[in-house]
């Protein structure tokens, strides 16, 4: 089992290549290819926390990602933000979010504060 660290990006890239076809065969746990897929993940995830940053999402596309993913609608939202003109306004980044707001939808949609409280990208 020839294994080596991930140094360079080309490194990566092969590795994602034979990660990928692994999982296509679906390998068993225990069997060489499995655990040659179990440490090749280990691998680029050593590698992806070192060299790939996790940028935070946009805080206007975290909440409309939860209303899709829950179904929610504007009005949904209005015990959360206030009238439905605030929820637009916030929606069309043309408010932003006050402290209380973040609060509410925190605790009410389980959306991570520290997203809330990033900057608009828009």
């Amino acid at each position: 089992m020839d294994i080596r660290p991930i140094h360079t990006e080309a490194d990566y890239a092969v590795t994602l290549k034979e990660i990928s076809t692994l999982m296509d065969s679906d390998p068993d746990l225990g069997t060489p290819e499995g655990d040659r897929l179990d440490i090749l993940a280990t691998l680029v995830q050593a590698y992806e926390a070192k060299h790939v940053p996790i940028i935070a999402p946009d805080p206007v596309e975290a909440i409309k990602f939860r209303m899709e993913q829950s179904n929610l609608s504007v009005k949904d939202l209005e015990p959360i933000i206030g009238r439905r003109n605030r929820v637009y306004e916030v929606l069309n980044r043309k408010r932003p979010l006050t402290l209380p707001m973040i609060r509410r939808l925190h605790k009410s949609l389980g959306i991570s504060a520290d997203v809330l409280i990033t900057e608009s990208l828009g």
